[in-house]
């Protein structure tokens, strides 16, 4: 919000507002937070210029289609793609049905406004025998035996627990030894409970076992060269390292690990509800992103389990 100076002070306290209830209500991440902030903020900025500043909130509410038409085309023009856009649109419309609500001006024009159409691209998984062949690939020309046991047991927990990067960097010392589920805090604050397989225990096992700096209770369970948490950068760079000696192609990076965890589960009959709780999706629609990975099973399955086929 500071970087939009030309907001008035009473829309910059609404929107200071607004992001406090959709933390507290919505336990929105700081991430998110911030995104809603620069979404809403150019358009508040935006609105400053174009209508002259002045408006208060119930006219803020009431705007018509036109101003966020033209606000769209100012950032289409700015080079912001369709799928930014979309998510700018979805943010002001929380925004702005905030506002009605508070204000009690009819919003009806503004949230009848669609958001640019485009396509969501689709999760590119590994194929089995790849994914198996990445993990110890990872970690093969670490300078240190514990360095390479160290990655191997971060893509381990990617791949065999459908973990994002942060979230297995995230772990703490009094995590080891892993028991056979791990309570994980992802996006939003969402909890889950994930299963632990044994090849993820062992693996982290052999990295503790190896790793010649002190691992403490209560700070992070992977570490650096230096000391300190473990970079997420230096994991994708293992990664890239090992697809290229491989010869995977280059969508075969660690989040790759954590769809493909999903994609195989799917594959050998998974429930998409189970995947999705495994995954820590809010949203079902989510997950569904991975049936088109597979579309040729899930129609065999369709075709051998439907009683009128």
């Amino acid at each position: 919000m500071t970087d939009h100076p030309g907001i008035a002070p009473a829309a910059r306290a609404a929107l200071a507002d607004w992001l406090a209830q959709r933390k507290a209500l919505d336990g929105a991440s700081p991430a998110t937070l911030a995104a809603y902030a620069g979404d809403v903020g150019r358009w508040l900025a935006f609105l400053a210029e174009h209508r002259g500043g002045g408006e208060g909130l119930a006219a803020l509410a009431g705007l018509p289609k036109a101003d966020l038409r033209a606000f769209l085309a100012q950032e289409q023009g700015r080079g912001v793609g369709a799928r930014s856009l979309a998510r700018r649109v979805s943010a002001i419309k929380s925004f702005t049905r905030w506002l009605s609500d508070r204000s009690g001006a009819d919003a009806t024009q503004l949230l009848a406004a669609r958001a640019p159409r485009y396509r969501r691209k689709l999760p590119r998984p590994l194929a089995p025998d790849a994914a198996r062949a990445v993990l110890p690939e990872v970690g093969a020309d670490a300078g240190a035996d514990w360095i390479a046991a160290r990655d191997t047991a971060v893509v381990t927990l990617l791949y065999g627990c459908g973990l994002r990067i942060s979230e297995a960097l995230g772990l703490r010392g009094a995590d080891h030894p892993l028991r056979d589920s791990l309570r994980i805090v992802g996006k939003g604050g969402k909890e889950r409970l994930v299963p632990v397989l044994p090849a993820a225990q062992a693996a982290v096992a052999r990295y503790v076992a190896l790793c010649p700096q002190e691992i403490a209770p209560d700070g992070p369970l992977f570490l650096g060269a230096r000391g300190g948490a473990l970079s997420p950068r230096l994991v994708q760079m293992a990664m890239e390292r090992a697809r290229a000696r491989l010869g995977l192609p280059a969508t075969a990076t660690p989040h790759a690990l954590r769809h493909s965890f999903a994609t195989h589960l799917l594959n050998a009959g998974g429930d998409l509800r189970a995947i999705q709780e495994l995954l820590g999706h809010a949203s079902l629609s989510t997950t569904q992103g991975y049936t088109a990975v597979d579309a040729a099973r899930l129609i065999e399955v369709y075709a051998r389990a439907h009683p009128r086929a």
